[in-house]
């Protein structure tokens, strides 16, 4: 499978050289360049977890890792649970939060460091990996390449605006893992790892590459639960998906695996007061903006890299887009609201970025009268944002033994300003 750059359709990469760059070149993002139609085979098969991944990558990475060794990286990297909840009236939570640490992203974060740890044995270099983090995905990264051989992580988060609990598991492992505490917001983090890549003298100083959705390798491996969800929820039946949405990489992937054939009613982008895309659905015009901060921290993305890839997968193409996405929006009142009203009503517990999805499916199927099966991406325990669901739900939320592991751990970060050319100095330095 070759890999083309959004800014330039002509500019076509292998898989492992889309992994290493992160970024393309010319600054767009990497796109396969097809998505292939596999939902017949996947619907009449019985797979477990680790084999309906392999069935799903297999045609990306073909031709650049062997049978074994992805059959391989799949059983190690999917190796937890992947369980669906019935809430209510046919609404289920698909819950992806049964990884290290307890988010979404250690799909993504432990497939990658085991794509990279395969390429890596053959070649004699070091990587270093650079990723931005509004909170899970810095610990997601930080746990799935922690000890990796021959690369060193360096995470950049924002200061004051990641949870305690997602502080300590980024800041708290050393050994190969950086963090960099940045005096601004995620869209300033996420901008310095964009304008690494396209520093010359950084580039051919050390071997860059992300950790960030920018990179396509994180998100091949989110569109693998799409399909499990389905298989698990409906025969062949169009369902409704909502996905809590910050960086737009996880609806991403859900777009890859509606193209790839999964029967898909609609998709609901589902946003906290960074509802740049809600708004670009409705008006038709993308307006960037400075993000604000919230309860759902980690959707907190005021100029989403991902919308970039969504476009060119519809050409453009508004009406289509449309068509397939709807777009809701929720404040932090309404999010605690949808915590509290969810746990007295069914007595299931949600972070902050679930309740949001979950407020969009109910929106979504009340506006439009839809008796379709509905899906949310559970994307986050709850006892990772126990400070706002405790006093919402008026309980003591029981904590996961991986994540009571970081609790009290000492902490080790660089504390840093919000300027390149600090985050320069420390790259080539370090």
């Amino acid at each position: 499978m070759r890999f083309y750059s959004t800014n330039n359709q002509s500019h076509f990469v292998g898989f492992q050289e889309a992994l290493f760059q992160g970024l393309a070149p010319d600054g767009g993002l990497y796109l396969p360049e097809s998505l292939p139609e596999i939902w017949d085979k996947i619907a009449l098969g019985t797979f477990s977890y680790p084999e309906l991944a392999y069935e799903i990558l297999h045609p990306f990475v073909q031709k650049e890792i062997s049978k074994s060794a992805l059959i391989d990286i799949c059983e190690k990297a999917f190796s937890f649970d992947v369980p669906i909840i019935n809430i209510k009236d046919h609404n289920f939570l698909l819950e992806l939060f049964h990884g290290p640490t307890c988010a979404f992203k250690d799909f993504a974060a432990r497939f990658m460091s085991r794509t990279m740890e395969y390429f890596l044995q053959f070649e004699q270099k070091e990587l270093t990996v650079l990723v931005a983090t509004s909170g899970d995905t810095g610990s997601a990264v930080a746990s799935g390449f922690h000890n990796v051989a021959g690369i060193h992580v360096v995470i950049l988060y924002p200061k004051g605006r990641v949870s305690p609990t997602q502080e300590n598991q980024l800041t708290s492992l050393g050994g190969n893992i950086t963090a960099l505490e940045i005096a601004g917001s995620f869209d300033d983090c996420q901008l310095m790892v964009k304008k690494a890549f396209q520093d010359k003298d950084l580039n051919e100083s050390i071997n860059l590459s992300s950790a960030n959705s920018i990179n396509i390798a994180r998100l091949l491996p989110q569109s693998i639960y799409y399909f499990w969800a389905h298989k698990h929820i409906s025969k062949n039946e169009p369902i409704i998906i909502s996905v809590p949405s910050g960086n737009f990489g996880n609806l991403t992937g859900g777009l890859f695996a509606k193209k790839m054939g999964l029967p898909v009613e609609k998709f609901i982008a589902s946003t906290n007061k960074n509802d740049v895309v809600p708004e670009y659905l409705k008006s038709g015009q993308f307006q960037p903006r400075p993000s604000v901060h919230t309860l759902s921290n980690a959707m907190d993305v005021g100029d989403p890299s991902n919308l970039s890839r969504i476009q060119k997968l519809y050409k453009h193409d508004l009406t289509s887009l449309r068509n397939d996405i709807a777009g809701y929006a929720y404040s932090d009142d309404e999010t605690i609201n949808s915590i509290s009203k969810t746990f007295s009503e069914n007595q299931t517990i949600l972070d902050p970025h679930t309740a949001i999805g979950y407020a969009g499916l109910l929106d979504y199927k009340k506006e439009f009268k839809s008796t379709a099966a509905g899906v949310v991406l559970s994307t986050a325990h709850p006892a990772k944002f126990i400070e706002t669901v405790e006093p919402a739900i008026g309980e003591k939320i029981p904590i996961p033994n991986r994540l009571q592991s970081f609790m009290g751990r000492k902490t080790q970060k660089i504390e840093m300003a919000n300027r390149m050319s600090d985050v320069k100095e420390f790259l080539l330095t370090a």
